[in-house]
């Protein structure tokens, strides 16, 4: 799963730098997704984990 997900960030990355030439001079040292990911089962996972987890995510470390 984490080989996918790096995948897809970096995929991402490349292509929303082309179409997006700006991202490049806003983000300087090239990171658009953070290192981390969170995957859990739509049936596990209580819905206030998830929040909680996507809440970190908007503070810095």
């Amino acid at each position: 799963l984490s080989v996918l997900v790096n995948s897809l960030k970096g995929v991402s990355s490349r292509r929303l730098r082309q179409m997006h030439p700006t991202l490049t001079r806003r983000y300087w040292r090239g990171v658009l997704w953070s290192p981390s990911y969170f995957a859990a089962s739509c049936g596990g996972a209580p819905l206030s984990s998830i929040r909680q987890y996507i809440e970190q995510q908007r503070t810095p470390d």
